[in-house]
Formats: structure tokens, C-alpha cells, sequence
């Protein structure tokens, strides 16, 4: 078997990837080393940059977002004893955010996929020999051909491990907490909403009007068992100021997780005929909420440099697809740093930090150009 492009993984940066290729004239495969029920069972993020629903629009993957996605101007962050304040996308960049659940989009995705008849090999082991595709399927190993292998198959996939020794720059941050989160079915609050308190970090966030995702900052080494439901709703309570604390609306999980907090980026994205997308290049901390959008953008970059690659022979958009890329990945890894940096509560922060932090939110409360320059940061870069 013969094909233009190779996509290793079906996530929503792959299949994503297929989507667009195909309305440019553009022949792939994807290859996904899990069951579709597996990778449709995976709970992710869920709240959508104006570009992102952009790029979803213009590719006719938005139809059930808009009848679905609950539309903020931006998020709300709180603390103790003061009324906080909004990262008002809406007011300063004339731009909406979308809640949407990202298990929702891979549904779309998948979709899309089935409505054209991809080629879409799931349950495979592949191994990458420059840029053949060699995949084992139920006992039996096949080879696919291809001009180019787009790896979006993941921080542990085998895109980016088939990259030379010494032809990546890898930078990473680790994080000394994690977050517990849970998904429950009962209303959100009016709006996502970050919470700085002393006993440590709490989101608020959404996937529909009946679809809550809440989440708690916890030491590294904590267990799933330890926190019942009753601990987790009484915990969050605790951290969010009273009246908010009052209207948050609890009930059974449907899922629980923990996941621990990196800064990951690998530098260049690309090597000879193989590129990087999404979290094969790079991971953020979700608290910036950036993980999927940057697939996202990542997409609409290599896209464009195949399309242009086939339509006109020219390889400008596939040689600078690195640097374009990595200029809104820096973007979106430092707003979430500086997010992570300043809403948590660090094991080893002495009396000094603690009031640095308080300083900080108290400063970007009371300035107007402040809010600005983190809600531009925080709607993500312009394509």
C-alpha cells in the first residue's frame, strides 16, 4: 500500500489532520495503536479557543459544537476574601471561548472519518523505517509507503522516539502536584473558574450544561482510593470562597483521575520528511487549557504546508512549519507556567512567595492593562 501522508495516532490531532487533508486533495492513512472504543472512552479537556472553533468551522466539524458548546467570555479567577476578578477574553480581544468536550470532537472526528471512508488502521503496532509505515495487525505485519509520517500519536508514542539521537532539544518543567479531578453529571457553574486558596489550587470548569469537570490540587503521591466522593466535594468546598462554594452543585462521579503537571516542548518539531503535532511535541499544564488547541494549531499548520507542498511543489511552508509552530507553542507553554506559578500553592513556598502570589492576583485585579495582556495571552495567538 501506497500513501501520500502517514498520520501515526487518531486522536483529535490526527484525525483532525485526515480531515483536512482530504478537502485538499491530499491521500492518507492513519494508524492508531489502540481500539476506537479506547480512544473514545478517553476523558480530556474541553474548552475551545476562538481559533480552534475557527479552524473546526471552516472544516464542517462544528455543526454539533455550536448546537452543543456553551460559549464563555472568558474565566473568572478567585481567592479568598476578595471578589476576583474575570481574564475577560470577549472584552479585550472581541473573541469567544467554547466548552466542548474533547471526547465530544473525537466523536465528530470519527464521524467525519466513516462519512469519506478513511483509512483508519486501529489495534496496530507500528514501527517507523524513515518514512515507511510497518504495522502489525491480528497476527499479520503489512507495509505502507508514504511521502511524509505526521506523528500526533502522543508524548509516548513512537513518532518522535524514531527522531535521531541529538536531533531533538528537549525542555521540560515538572510540577511537585498533580490533580485530582472528577467528571459529574450535575450543572456547572455560570462560569470556568480558577481558584487560588491556601490549601491549594481549585478549577471549576464544564463540558455541557448537565457535565461538570472539577479538579483539586494534591501531592503526587496521592491514591484514587483515598478520595471518595464526599472527601472530594467537601475539599473543593473548602478551597473555593463561600459564595461560590454555595452554588457548587455535587453528586456521584463518573470518572476519576489524577494527573500529574509537566512543561514539555521538543525542538525542532520536524526531521527530514517526519513532523511533530500536539503532545508529540509538546505538553502544557492544563491550566492554561491549551493541550488540545495547540493540536489544533499545529494541524492547521502542517495541513497547510502539505497542501502547498502538492499544489505547488514548494516545500517554504513544510521547512518553516517548525519555527511557525513553535512560536505559538512557546506562547501557550508560558501563559500556562505563569498560570501554574500563580494559582497554586508550592510544598516549598516560604512566607515571601505566598505573599508574592497574593501581590500578583491583587495587581492584575486592579489593572487594566494587566487583564488585557493575560487575556491576550490566555485567548491564544492569532493563526
Amino acid at each position: 500500500m501506497r500513501t501520500q501522508v502517514g498520520i501515526i495516532g487518531a486522536g483529535p490531532a490526527g484525525l483532525l489532520l485526515c480531515e483536512i487533508l482530504q478537502r485538499n486533495g491530499v491521500d492518507s492513512v492513519v494508524f492508531e495503536r489502540q481500539s476506537r472504543d479506547y480512544v473514545l472512552a478517553r476523558i480530556r479537556a474541553g474548552v475551545l479557543e476562538p481559533t480552534t472553533v475557527d479552524v473546526l468551522r471552516e472544516n464542517g466539524l462544528a455543526t454539533r459544537l455550536d448546537a452543543e458548546g456553551h460559549v464563555h467570555d472568558g474565566a473568572r479567577v478567585v481567592w479568598a476574601g476578595r471578589e476576583g476578578f474575570l481574564i475577560d477574553v470577549y472584552k479585550y480581544c472581541g473573541k469567544k471561548f467554547v466548552a466542548y468536550g474533547q471526547t465530544n470532537l473525537q466523536e465528530d472526528l470519527f464521524a467525519a472519518a466513516d462519512r469519506r471512508k478513511a483509512r483508519i488502521i486501529t489495534e496496530c503496532e507500528v514501527e517507523l523505517a524513515g518514512t515507511a509505515v510497518r504495522y502489525r495487525q491480528g497476527g499479520k505485519t503489512a507495509q505502507v509507503d508514504c511521502d511524509f509520517i505526521a506523528g500526533c500519536d502522543g508524548f509516548h508514542g513512537v513518532t518522535r522516539k524514531s527522531f535521531p539521537p541529538g536531533a531533538l532539544r528537549e525542555l521540560e518543567k515538572m510540577y511537585p502536584f498533580g490533580w485530582l479531578g472528577i467528571l459529574s453529571e450535575v450543572p456547572p457553574l455560570e462560569e470556568i473558574t480558577y481558584c487560588h486558596s491556601e490549601r491549594g489550587f481549585a478549577l471549576a470548569s464544564q463540558r455541557s450544561a448537565m457535565l461538570s469537570r472539577y479538579y483539586i490540587q494534591v501531592p503526587l503521591d496521592t491514591k484514587l482510593e483515598d478520595w471518595p466522593d464526599e472527601r472530594f466535594w467537601q475539599e473543593i468546598k473548602a478551597r473555593f470562597p463561600r459564595e461560590w462554594a454555595e452554588r457548587i452543585v455535587e453528586g456521584p462521579s463518573i470518572e476519576k483521575s489524577i494527573a500529574p503537571l509537566r512543561s514539555y516542548v521538543a525542538e525542532p518539531m520536524s526531521h527530514g520528511r517526519t513532523y511533530l503535532a500536539g503532545d508529540a511535541a509538546h505538553i502544557v499544564p492544563p491550566t492554561g487549557a491549551k493541550g488540545l488547541n495547540l493540536a489544533v494549531s499545529d494541524v492547521y499548520y502542517l495541513s497547510r504546508a502539505f497542501a502547498e507542498y502538492y499544489r505547488a511543489g514548494s516545500r517554504a511552508l513544510l521547512d518553516a512549519y517548525s519555527e511557525t509552530a513553535l512560536r505559538r507553542v512557546w506562547a501557550s507553554v508560558r501563559v500556562s507556567w505563569y498560570l501554574t506559578m500563580l494559582l497554586h500553592r508550592f510544598p516549598d513556598a516560604n512566607p515571601f512567595d505566598v505573599r508574592a502570589q497574593e501581590y500578583e492576583l491583587e495587581f492584575i485585579k486592579s489593572s487594566e492593562h494587566a487583564q488585557a495582556a493575560l487575556a491576550e495571552q490566555y485567548a491564544g495567538l492569532p493563526l
